[in-house]
């Protein structure tokens, strides 16, 4: 059932299996709820308006995940990806928290200082 403030179902919370090799987890709960529901922003005019609450990133590749709508339940998200090309996509928490490098390191980070910005706003900077 819906959760109509924040579109969130009361699903189980997606879990990174991964969070202690990293330091931290990939989504904590309180960031979840601040992340609306996969298809929110289907009918949005100027999708450069819409807020990535998340932002993701892999030092060893230089690609960056900004996470703009998920479902809590699956970890299943949506929003721009810059990698080989920059577009908006879906893309999977659990494939991402699972990538590693040189054995056991996780090859996939949040950006545990980032400031909310708009799709445009993103777009505009360099990284």
């Amino acid at each position: 059932m819906p959760n109509s403030k924040r579109g969130a179902t009361n699903a189980t919370m997606w879990q990174d299996n991964h969070s202690s090799y990293r330091g931290h987890s990939l989504m904590t709960r309180e960031l979840g709820e601040t992340i609306p529901a996969l298809g929110t922003n289907d009918d949005v005019q100027d999708y450069d308006d819409v807020f990535a609450p998340a932002k993701l990133f892999s030092p060893y590749n230089g690609w960056t995940w900004y996470i703009t709508e998920w479902d809590p339940a699956t970890g299943l998200c949506f929003g721009l990806v810059k990698g080989f090309e920059t577009e908006l996509g879906y893309f999977d928490l659990t494939e991402l928290a699972g990538v590693t490098v040189l054995g056991n390191v996780p090859a996939v980070e949040r950006d545990l200082h980032w400031d909310p910005a708009t799709i445009g706003e993103i777009q505009g900077r360099s990284h």
